[in-house]
């Protein structure tokens, strides 16, 4: 018996903590068999924060290393990596609500390629820390010139000068695209998936439109969802979901994957109430609901769960896990920032400016968030960048296109890289 904060826990609690913790999968032929041989590298790294001792297993770790790192930028950065730290450097960047862990797929083959891959916990998210917690903050640090800063900063801790590719993937994608329109000389290929860039804003004119006040009055009233991520309220309706947090989170996983059937996604017209109304209402949602009854109306079935390939019961308990120790208002306050004047204003002093680096876009064909704004991808395509590879839209994947299809997603990522 292990004695484990105060509390006695079996041998078998203390391998389940290490699956949430390193997100690591039992090959279930071996478990069934019982000839699993459990060999810890114990490492006493118990944090006053959580509380939690990390561990780690040689056997069954998939080449995958869990460690921290302090950048100039001020944050300690936990990451997950793989590959030859001489490599040229992979950096994998997550969104909301994911983690370092959205990319465990993919860091290992991407390394076995020849390269150093690091997927970090981004400012506010996960064990990373060093940022301004809860909502009374100084939004500043969230905003897109920051968040491009620790992406160089983390590259400058791992001892990289060059980033080999960039990837991004929803929220992710546009700290990618920014990192790369503000630090060109450092980034070498970028990647975003799931959410394109259509150019850097324009300055702002006062013009009367509203979308916000428009939604509002439709005859079924609406508001857009990332209006809502800004309310002080919101981050209480998701962890404190009437049907629990993990509940919660497993229905927004799977009502914006492509197992959800009403997915069905396709060009909009124009940016206007009616229109972007059409979309399903975890993007558009109805004006008195929250997040969490969102969510639960559109939550899946326990046949679709166990036929669910990509987010097995440990993997939804770790992202469960985190998020109930951190919160999610580190990730929602980049919400905020976004939908800032400050922050519109300081992007838009880039009015003009093209991606340098060669640039692809993935996402998954039945995933909303490609055609959220109406002619973004188009104008991704046509202007955004001056070497615009292409995009691929990967059947029978949703939003979360690198959990659900990460070999099709490594096929394009392989074109991506520099030769070695």
């Amino acid at each position: 018996m292990l004695i484990r904060g105060g509390c006695a826990a079996t041998i078998d609690d203390f391998k389940a903590e290490f699956l949430l913790t390193a997100g690591l999968r039992i090959d279930r032929r071996f478990e069934n068999r019982g000839v699993i041989e459990w060999w810890f590298n114990l490492k006493h790294l118990v944090s006053p924060m959580t509380d939690v001792l990390e561990i780690r297993m040689n056997d069954l770790s998939h080449g995958l290393q869990s460690r921290f790192i302090e950048t100039e930028n001020g944050l300690n950065v936990h990451l997950l990596e793989a590959g030859s730290h001489d490599a040229p450097l992979v950096l994998l960047l997550h969104g909301f609500p994911e983690l370092a862990y959205s990319w465990r797929r993919l860091i290992k083959p991407i390394a076995d390629l020849g390269f150093h891959v690091v997927a970090p916990d981004q400012r506010g998210y996960g064990k990373t820390t060093g940022s301004a917690a809860g909502f009374d903050v100084d939004l500043t640090e969230f905003g897109m010139v920051n968040l491009a800063q620790d992406v160089i900063s983390l590259a400058k801790a791992l001892d990289h000068d060059q980033i080999a590719l960039l990837a991004g993937h929803d929220f992710g994608s546009p700290v990618a695209t920014w990192t790369a329109l503000m630090h060109p000389a450092v980034i070498q290929n970028v990647i975003l998936m799931s959410s394109p860039f259509a150019g850097p804003p324009k300055v702002k004119t006062d013009d009367g439109f509203d979308i916000h006040r428009d939604l509002a009055q439709l005859p079924s009233p609406r508001k857009h969802y990332q209006k809502y991520f800004g309310e002080r309220e919101a981050e209480t309706h998701m962890l404190n979901a009437p049907c629990g947090f993990r509940q919660f989170l497993r229905a927004y996983f799977h009502c914006k994957s492509a197992d959800w059937s009403g997915n069905q996604p396709h060009p909009l017209s124009h940016w206007s109430a009616t229109e972007i109304a059409r979309m399903p209402r975890y993007y558009i949602m109805d004006l008195d609901a929250d997040m969490a009854q969102t969510a639960i109306s559109m939550a899946p079935s326990q046949e679709e769960v166990d036929a669910c390939h990509w987010l097995e019961k440990a993997e939804l308990e770790y992202f469960a896990n985190e998020f109930k120790k951190t919160g999610l208002q580190g990730g929602l306050n980049w919400y905020r920032r976004a939908a800032s004047a400050e922050e519109q204003s300081a992007l838009a002093t880039f009015e003009g400016q093209k991606i340098q680096a060669p640039l692809a876009f993935i996402g998954g064909a039945q995933d909303w968030g490609v055609r959220q704004f109406p002619g973004a991808l188009e104008a991704m395509e046509a202007q955004a960048t001056k070497d615009f590879r292409g995009t691929y839209l990967i059947e029978g994947a949703g939003h979360w296109v690198q959990q659900e299809k990460p070999e099709a997603v490594l096929k394009v990522i392989r074109q991506m890289l520099p030769s070695q």
